[in-house]
C-alpha cells in the first residue's frame, strides 16, 4: 500500500520518514493519478482542517477514493467540538489526573506524535487521547482549577515541530507505520430502549408527527420502548440502546454530535456518523460515484482555477451545488456564462470545492428508499408547478411542493432499483433515499441521502404500517446482535 503524506507545501515538510511520498494537497485533490490509486494510506498534515477547507477535502476525498485518511473527517469534526472535548475529558478523567500529577502550573500543553510524547511518563495519556482523536500530530491543552480538564485539542503543523523533536517524531512515525499504533475496542449494549431525535417545529421535516407515532407503535410491537428526545437531551444519549435520527442532518449540527456520541456509547445508530459525513457532502458523493463507475449527470468538481471549464464541459443551463446542500437549498440553475461564474464564485467563498452538473430535465425524480441494503419503497417526486425542482422555495407554502406518487418496489423499473442499491451500498447499510433520473434507457444517480423523508401518507402509501415495522425489525436485529457481542 502506498503511503502518502499530504501537505499544503512540500517545501515546508521538515522530516525524512522512510517509505513515504510527500504530496502537495492541491495535487492530491485534482491530479487524476492520485484519484486512480487503488490503495493508499493518506496522512493529512494540512495546516487547517477547517470545514470545507483544502485540508478538510483531503480527508473527505481520500475516503471517497477508498484510501485510508488519518485523520478522518469524524476525527476532524470531533477536535472542533467543545461538546465532544468535554465528554472525552470526563471519560479520561482518571488518566488525565494521573498523567499530570506533579505539574505545578495552571496550564499544560501536551504534544502527541502518533500517540506518543517525548516524556515517557505521559505515554499513557498520549495513547488514550490518540485513540479518541486519531490525528498524526496533535497538541492538547489542559487547564486546572480544582482538577485538570482537557480544554482543546488540535493539529500541530509540521513546520511548528521543534527541531529537537524531529528524531523522536521520525521514530514514532516509523513505528506507527510498522503497525505498532494504538487500537480501540467496541462497546456492547444490553438493553432495548430507542431514542428518536425529532423536532416537530423544524421547517423541513424528515418525518411528520403521525409518522413518528407509527415508529413508536411499531417499536412497541417488537418489545422496544421508543421515546422522542430533542437537542437538549444530549447528556441522556447513554441511557438508550439505540438512536434513530429523524431530523435533517448536517455535519456542523447537533444531529452529527448526537450520532457520534451514540456510536461512542455503543448504541445502534441510524443515521450513523459516516453516513452523515458521506451523504452530507456532494463533492464526496461525486468522487465516490465516479470512482465506482456509477452513471451520474456530467459532473465537474469546481475550484477557483477551473471556473472557465464549467460551460465547455457541461453546457447551459447547468446546475451548481453547494457541497452540503439539502432540501433543494444551495442548488442553483445557471442559465448564462456570467451567471455560472457569479454563482460559482459566491459558492467558493464558503467552500474550497463545489459541484457543477449538466442539467437533465425530467418530469419527476425517482426516490428509492433503502435500509439494511434492501429496497423499502419507490416514489416518484414530481417537479413543483412551473419549476425545475421538486421544491420551489420561491413559491407560497401550499404550492411549493410537487406531488408524490408511491409505487410497489417490484413495479418500479428494475434498472432504477438496481442502480439505487448499487449507489447506496457504497455508503453503508443504513437508511438511505437514493434520488435518480431516468432518461430513455439510462438511469442517473443524482445523490444518496441519509435521513430520507418518511411521512405519513407519502412514502408509506403502499406498505402503510408495515413500512415502520420493517424499519424497527432491523433495529431489533442489530440490537440482538450487539447483545450477543456480534457486529451489528
Amino acid at each position: 500500500m502506498r503511503i502518502l503524506i499530504v501537505v499544503n507545501n512540500p517545501l515546508e515538510w521538515p522530516l525524512r520518514v522512510p517509505g513515504v511520498e510527500v504530496v502537495a494537497a492541491r495535487s492530491y485533490l485534482v491530479d487524476p493519478k492520485y484519484g486512480d490509486l487503488d490503495r493508499a494510506k493518506v496522512f493529512n498534515f494540512c495546516r487547517s482542517y477547517r470545514y470545507q477547507s483544502t485540508g478538510y477535502y483531503v480527508s473527505l476525498l481520500a475516503a471517497a477514493r477508498g484510501h485510508k485518511p488519518i485523520p478522518d473527517i469524524a476525527t476532524i469534526q470531533d477536535m472542533k467540538s467543545q461538546t465532544v472535548i468535554r465528554l472525552m475529558s470526563d471519560e479520561l478523567e482518571e488518566i488525565i489526573q494521573e498523567g499530570l500529577v506533579g505539574v505545578r502550573s495552571k496550564r499544560f500543553t501536551l504534544s502527541i506524535y502518533f500517540g506518543r510524547n517525548l516524556a515517557a511518563k505521559h505515554d499513557r495519556l498520549s495513547a488514550a487521547l490518540f485513540k479518541l482523536f486519531q490525528a498524526p500530530f496533535v497538541r492538547a491543552e489542559f487547564v486546572r482549577a480544582d482538577r485538570w480538564e482537557l480544554q482543546s485539542i488540535g493539529p500541530i503543523a509540521a513546520r511548528d515541530i521543534p527541531d529537537a523533536h524531529h528524531d523522536f517524531v521520525v521514530e514514532a512515525a516509523s513505528q506507527y507505520l510498522a503497525g505498532r499504533g494504538p487500537t480501540t475496542r467496541p462497546r456492547i449494549v444490553e438493553r432495548y430502549d430507542l431514542a428518536i431525535l425529532f423536532d416537530p417545529k423544524a421547517k423541513d421535516l424528515s418525518s411528520d408527527e403521525p409518522a413518528i407515532e407509527k415508529f413508536i407503535k411499531a417499536a412497541a410491537n417488537l418489545g422496544i420502548h421508543a421515546e422522542v428526545i430533542d437537542k437538549e437531551d444530549f447528556a441522556r444519549v447513554a441511557e438508550f440502546d439505540a438512536l434513530f435520527l429523524r431530523e435533517t442532518t448536517s455535519v456542523n449540527h447537533h444531529t452529527y454530535r448526537f450520532s457520534r456520541r451514540a456510536v461512542a456509547e455503543g448504541l445502534v445508530v441510524v443515521d450513523d456518523p459516516d453516513s452523515i459525513l458521506k451523504c452530507g457532502n456532494k463533492v464526496y458523493l461525486a468522487e465516490l460515484l465516479d470512482q465506482r463507475h456509477i452513471l451520474t449527470p456530467k459532473t465537474l468538481i469546481v475550484h477557483r482555477d477551473n471556473l472557465d471549464q464549467i460551460v465547455p464541459a457541461l453546457g447551459l443551463p447547468c446546475i451548481l451545488k453547494q457541497p452540503d446542500s439539502a432540501f433543494s437549498q444551495g442548488v442553483i440553475k445557471a442559465e448564462t456564462p456570467d451567471a455560472v461564474t457569479q454563482e460559482a464564485t459566491a459558492m467558493l467563498e464558503r467552500s474550497d470545492l463545489v459541484i457543477a452538473q449538466e442539467f437533465l430535465p425530467t418530469k419527476f425524480d425517482w426516490r428509492i428508499g433503502i435500509f439494511d441494503r434492501k429496497p423499502l419503497y419507490a416514489c416518484q417526486y414530481f417537479m413543483a408547478d412551473k419549476h425545475w425542482q421538486i421544491i420551489n422555495r420561491h413559491d407560497d407554502e401550499d404550492a411549493r411542493y410537487g406531488r408524490v406518487k408511491t409505487l410497489p418496489v417490484e413495479l418500479a423499473p428494475s434498472r432504477v432499483v438496481r442502480t439505487a442499491l448499487k449507489a447506496a451500498n457504497l455508503i453503508g447499510d443504513g437508511l438511505y433515499g437514493v434520488d435518480l433520473k431516468q432518461v430513455g434507457r439510462k438511469c442517473y444517480v443524482i445523490e444518496v441521502n441519509d435521513n430520507p423523508t418518511i411521512q405519513a401518507g407519502f412514502e408509506d402509501a403502499i406498505l402503510k404500517d408495515a413500512l415502520y415495522q420493517r424499519i424497527m425489525e432491523v433495529f431489533l436485529q442489530r440490537l440482538e446482535r450487539r447483545r450477543q457481542g456480534l457486529p451489528a
